[in-house]
């Protein structure tokens, strides 16, 4: 079976990977500013994490699900992500900019600390699929899965998945798709000094990765604690993700085991 990456990020190809899953890469081509902004103007308010990393995760998984690759339609499962890292109720993406990154260290580091909220969307596109069969769902254990809420989206084009605390996460399922959102609380090392910052933004990467860091990097050593799945730290949870798989199409996580 395959799965479709609906991302070029190295860091979710080789999260993957690790797993024993090789992914499809496809790059979905979508304006993420531009997304985010057309979504704030018709709400008239700003995004919340969990509403904006679950908006941008559909909109990936949406063009790659609809695409063609190489002159054929997409034949499996398609996975779409994204990512942002909340400080004091602002939302950080992308730096890009050193002088970017450094002044948002400087006010992570002041905070102590934040959240990761980890967007994610699976669509199905199996061209064989057995429509007949019914599809689990269900509720799961109460400890250890969120309840499968029907998928609803607002006019606006955000899906609707309530309120998700730091820490928490959120699933919601209806036809071929699968949307929710995990997150993760981290803890920064209170004795990181300017010096410090400075040769890691030296380094060019934290640039491109939400919040201006990676655990799977440099950054590693001065995050003191992760209250989550550190998967969803780098850039999708890979609990969550199998439990959409299980609990919204039927699929064990093993079957894209690359064997």
């Amino acid at each position: 079976m395959r799965l479709y990456l609906a991302s070029t990020s190295p860091a979710r190809r080789a999260l993957l990977a690790q797993s024993g899953i090789e992914p499809v890469l496809v790059s979905p081509g979508v304006d993420e500013d531009a997304a985010a902004a057309a979504t704030t103007s018709a709400l008239g308010r700003a995004l919340t994490g969990p509403e904006l990393v679950s908006l941008l995760a559909v909109a990936k998984a949406s063009a790659v699900a609809d695409a063609s690759i190489a002159g054929s339609p997409v034949d499996g499962i398609v996975f779409g992500g994204d990512s942002a890292f909340e400080v004091d109720g602002h939302l950080y993406g992308k730096p890009h900019d050193p002088a970017v990154a450094r002044a948002r260290w400087r006010q992570m580091l002041a905070a102590g600390g934040g959240t990761l909220w980890s967007g994610h969307c699976v669509v199905d596109r199996r061209r064989d699929l057995d429509t007949t069969t019914p599809r689990p769902g269900g509720a799961g254990p109460a400890r250890t899965a969120p309840p499968v809420r029907p998928l609803v989206t607002s006019p606006a084009g955000v899906p609707e998945l309530g309120d998700v605390a730091p820490g928490g996460s959120a699933l919601a399922a209806a036809g071929d798709r699968v949307v929710a959102v995990d997150s993760a609380v981290l803890t920064f090392a209170e004795d990181v000094s300017i010096d410090e910052i400075d040769a890691y933004v030296a380094t060019g990467e934290p640039l491109e990765v939400a919040g201006a860091f990676t655990i799977d990097g440099r950054a590693a050593a001065y995050i003191s604690r992760i209250d989550g799945a550190p998967s969803a730290v780098i850039g999708l949870s890979l609990p969550v993700l199998r439990s959409m798989l299980l609990r919204g199409f039927g699929i064990a996580w093993h079957e894209f085991w690359s064997l």
